[in-house]
């Protein structure tokens, strides 16, 4: 595994070799999801991106009268007593925190039956909250998880190191396509092992993957949602939940190799495949919410945009409700 965890500040030469790697595809990239997505964002969001990420730390504010929904922890009970109305505590919340962005970049997010594939649109997705978080001053890390764990981006702030982790995927997807196929599926279990072990303070995670993994990875993630804030950023093209009628095709396994060839024409498959895939599906979205982990649904075919303000919606809506409400899967 390797990681570039730096054992001193660097110096300004010391980035430059990082800044022209990243200048070429990420920094392409990224102008364009400023110009076609974030600034949209800007006038959508109106300072809801407070609501992607929340600190740990908490300054009594003001004491006022108790209200519905109003998490019943905060009374304040001497108060209460005194002034025989229930009166609650309200905090200013601390914004330093890090953001960690668990990146499975396996062969399976390679596939898209439209214009994009599963790892473009997560690409999209960390470059647009990665850069919203670091222009208000919070710092970004990344795992990067290929046939193994392979990279380990330390958090930093700026636009600098927004360009250096989209680089680091950028770099991953062009190593892939020289790598022959791996052995077996994704081990989704060793990524969340690995994030546990690699982040001792309290964060904000989004897991993005597409969740073909081998089974097991339930305990982990659930496990990692015990010290941090996880958020579950689920990637899917509509052609894995049903199959049309295509006739004689080759279905190849992105991360196996392994091909066969099946008849789309006959409606008994089909109608099979969708049985699968709907189990499949309400299956995942059940262990997810079992984690109690926040879920964001992106198709290949979705718009970014609306995906994002549709997320902070829920998440606000949470920020505002009592304690542990049940998580929800937001689909775009």
């Amino acid at each position: 595994m390797k990681s570039w965890w730096p054992s001193r500040r660097p110096a300004a030469n010391d980035e430059r070799p990082a800044l022209e790697a990243a200048a070429g595809g990420a920094e392409r990239a990224l102008r364009r999801l400023e110009w076609t997505v974030i600034r949209r964002l800007d006038g959508l969001l109106q300072g809801d991106y407070r609501t992607l990420m929340r600190g740990t730390g908490l300054d009594l504010a003001d004491l006022r009268e108790y209200q519905h929904h109003d998490d019943v922890r905060h009374i304040d009970w001497n108060v209460t007593a005194r002034l025989q109305t229930p009166h609650v505590r309200v905090f200013t919340e601390d914004r330093e925190m890090a953001a960690w962005f668990v990146l499975d970049l396996s062969r399976s997010v390679d596939f898209g039956s439209g214009v994009k594939a599963k790892r473009e649109v997560s690409a999209g997705f960390v470059g647009v909250i990665a850069r919203l978080l670091t222009r208000h001053g919070n710092r970004v890390g990344a795992l990067v998880y290929g046939n193994d764990v392979e990279a380990v981006i330390p958090p930093r702030t700026g636009r600098r190191h927004v360009l250096y982790l989209l680089d680091a995927m950028e770099r991953r997807s062009h190593r892939k396509e020289r790598q022959p196929a791996q052995k077996g599926m994704t081990r989704l279990a060793d990524l969340l092992k690995s994030a546990a072990m690699l982040m001792p303070r309290r964060s904000t995670v989004f897991v993005v993957s597409d969740f073909l993994s081998e089974p097991g990875w339930d305990r982990p993630l659930a496990q990692l949602v015990q010290r941090h804030e996880v958020v579950a950023v689920r990637l899917f093209d509509p052609l894995e939940l049903e199959i049309p009628d295509l006739g004689l095709v080759p279905l190849t396994d992105a991360e196996t190799g392994e091909q066969l060839w099946v008849d789309t024409h006959d409606a008994g498959f089909r109608k099979r495949f969708a049985h699968l895939a709907a189990e499949r599906e309400t299956q995942l979205r059940e262990t997810l919410a079992k984690a109690g982990v926040d879920t964001l649904e992106l198709s290949t075919q979705d718009d970014l945009v609306q995906a994002i303000v549709r997320f902070a919606d829920m998440r606000k809506r949470r920020v505002r409700a009592t304690g542990s409400s049940p998580s929800k899967a937001v689909a775009a």
